[in-house]
């Protein structure tokens, strides 16, 4: 397999961006019927925590999997649910079908799919997709957009927050997903901000991505949890990488702000608490 980035020119991006579209409409159309329906749910770990997987998750990431195949079949794909399949290219289709599975089988809306297209050096494409809701956010060629079907597509701006004293400030959860030292730095983040709030899984990205949160703090992401949602962000004018300022591809520990004076200012805040 070749190991040379992808050259892709503004027109490639945006064929790309287009069929990333079209497999949110398949995926989501493979995954709504089961929203809300009572269907059942497996854990994916053994001896002890809980991992939820259903056949929505399998079945959206099958449907996204085998279109890419067919019109794209010398692209990669990485998913969460079916794992990596190799191509003979440089680009490569990283895919989460739903990114926030414990809000869904709770009924709860703050979930969504997410399909990113990697050139081997960062994420070009990003789409973020609410069936449900039927809002959708998509970024390509430095652009991100969202539409919800009451209106044309809109271009996003994160918002100016320059201070921790003023920012909005979110995480999936303080439990599940930090250590003991990455909760503390959390929590020292809380006690600075305005306003936090729990929850959210990659639909918090997309409200950043809007102005409506300012700062995003998680640990224990893969790959398919934030690639797609990089370039949402970056796009819009925000910053998202680990903690310590590193690219977030990989996931891992990640932070994303709105403005890039205070993600420099939420950085600091987190080594510190951290190295205590």
């Amino acid at each position: 397999m070749s190991r040379m980035t992808a050259t892709l020119s503004s027109a490639q991006i945006s064929e790309f961006a287009k069929f990333a579209e079209e497999l949110a409409d398949l995926s989501g159309s493979t995954i709504l019927p089961y929203f809300r329906a009572g269907i059942a749910v497996d854990n994916k770990l053994d001896g002890g925590g809980f991992d939820p997987v259903t056949a929505a998750d399998r079945e959206g990431e099958a449907v996204i999997v085998a279109a890419i195949r067919q019109r794209y079949p010398d692209h990669g794909v990485l998913g969460e649910e079916h794992g990596a399949h190799a191509g003979s290219s440089a680009l490569t289709w990283v895919i989460d079908p739903i990114d926030g599975t414990r809000a869904f089988v709770c009924g709860m809306a703050q979930w969504g799919t997410l399909i990113a297209l990697n050139d081997r050096s960062r994420p070009v494409v990003g789409v973020l997709d609410q069936p449900y809701t039927r809002e959708r956010w998509v970024a390509a060629n430095g652009v991100t957009t969202f539409s919800d079907g009451r209106g044309p597509s809109a271009v996003l701006r994160t918002r100016p927050c320059h201070s921790l004293k003023d920012a909005v400030l979110t995480t999936t959860s303080p439990v599940g997903y930090f250590d003991d030292a990455e909760r503390r730095a959390f929590w020292a983040l809380s006690t600075r901000a305005k306003l936090t709030r729990f929850g959210g899984d990659c639909y918090a990205y997309g409200l950043l991505a809007m102005g409506f949160i300012d700062v995003i703090v998680e640990a224990s992401l893969k790959a398919w949890d934030i690639q797609a949602l990089i370039p949402i962000i970056e796009n819009a004018g925000g910053v998202v990488t680990t903690w310590d300022g590193k690219p977030a591809m990989d996931g891992g520990q990640v932070v994303a702000c709105g403005d890039a004076s205070l993600h420099a200012a939420v950085c600091e805040v987190l080594a510190a608490a951290v190295a205590r």
